[in-house]
């Protein structure tokens, strides 16, 4: 990360870091570079560096320094989706033998990922509550290579002292991954508190609008930055120009949609609080909730990220989410329209009859930027009141 950025606070960086002017027009927008490949100044006479678009592309180049600059990293590499970062990340780090320390509470396509793809080559794994340290360095073997954490975590909003699980993963000599896509660089910065490689699903909240697919990387060691750029274009999963182009533009107004989301989202959590129909609220920004305190610590906001368990079980869950009129019923999270969810038979339904399954009676929102007010309403007629 350059020394001026590091001096400058994030709303400026986001919207400066990895956006020069272009020298040609002067055009204060990088252009979207779409194209596949480059005229070489003589054989090996590579313009910039650039030779093949799945190697590098100018519109990429200038997503990567911004997002390595927004995380506080030494290098930052963008991907097709958030699970092709992951695998890139996997395959660099493992090998056959192998194993990694994964949350009890994960992500449904991460949980896939390591049950039904990496574990076929080889790889093993086991579960942890990584709001426990001493539960994860039980997990640990004299094979374990890294520890994986979402914090806050998908769907259940569990919280992670990235701290100190940082210094767990030294002492034991391995890889600390925080996911970090809830959250965003603009709410919590693993790498300053110790992490090694940070995740985003760029779908998410650095997009912002749903309207691109695309995933990140951001590591605070050059060395490995190297080795994941070397199988980022050995495996070719790379971001387009085009999606490239939309994440940088989203990422220009991440700061003040995440102010607006945590708003919006502490509302919603005060009215399902005092709901009849609502058992448990899950968000991190609740004095009750039992990461509260850490989360306070390490992050700027709570989110937008919401979950809540339902009165009458699974049916009653499923009501709510196809009640619900401006909250969507859709996958996904993190852009500027609400979402609402039934997790168990959407985005998690991959961990089910697992160690990592969801309660059936959970719904999952992703608070949007609209009117808080409306959003209230909504929510209370899908929940019949």
């Amino acid at each position: 990360m350059s020394d001026s950025y590091s001096r400058q606070n994030f709303e400026t960086v986001a919207i400066h870091a990895g956006n020069t002017a272009d020298p040609l027009t002067g055009a204060v927008v990088p252009p979207i570079y779409q194209v596949s490949t480059y005229k070489q100044d003589g054989v090996g006479g590579l313009r910039g560096g650039y030779e093949y678009s799945r190697s590098a592309n100018p519109t990429r180049t200038a997503l990567e320094e911004n997002l390595a600059a927004l995380e506080g990293g030494r290098r930052g590499l963008a991907f097709a989706s958030g699970l092709a970062a992951e695998d890139c990340l996997l395959r660099t780090l493992l090998g056959p033998g192998d194993h990694v320390v994964i949350p009890n509470d994960a992500y449904g396509g991460t949980f896939r990922l390591f049950d039904k793809v990496v574990s076929r080559w080889g790889v093993d794994w086991s579960v942890a509550d990584t709001s426990d340290p001493a539960s994860v360095r039980a997990a640990l073997t004299d094979r374990t290579k890294a520890i994986w954490v979402e914090t806050p975590s998908n769907p259940l909003l569990g919280i992670t002292d990235i701290a100190a699980l940082a210094q767990v993963a030294r002492e034991a000599g391995v890889r600390l991954v925080v996911d970090n896509t809830f959250a965003s660089p603009y709410l919590q910065q693993p790498l300053a508190l110790g992490a090694d490689v940070v995740v985003h699903s760029m779908t998410k909240y650095m997009g912002g609008h749903s309207d691109v697919v695309g995933g990140a990387l951001v590591v605070s060691d050059a060395a490995l930055g190297e080795e994941l750029a070397y199988h980022q274009n050995a495996m070719g999963a790379v971001a387009g120009p085009f999606d490239a182009w939309l994440v940088l533009r989203g990422i220009k107004t991440l700061a003040v949609r995440m102010d607006r989301h945590s708003e919006n989202a502490t509302r919603v959590t005060e009215m399902l609080s005092r709901h009849a129909r609502v058992t448990h609220v899950l968000y991190p920004g609740l004095p009750e909730h039992p990461g509260h305190e850490i989360a306070a610590k390490q992050m700027k906001a709570f989110g937008g990220m919401v979950s809540f368990r339902v009165a009458g079980g699974e049916e009653a869950a499923v009501e709510v989410c196809n009640r619900a009129k401006l909250f969507t019923l859709g996958e996904s999270l993190g852009g500027v329209e609400s979402l609402i969810e039934h997790p168990g038979r959407m985005t998690h339904a991959s961990v089910a009859g697992s160690a990592l399954e969801v309660p059936a009676d959970l719904v999952r929102l992703s608070v949007g930027i609209e009117s808080a007010d409306d959003l209230l309403a909504d929510l209370q007629q899908a929940l019949g009141s």
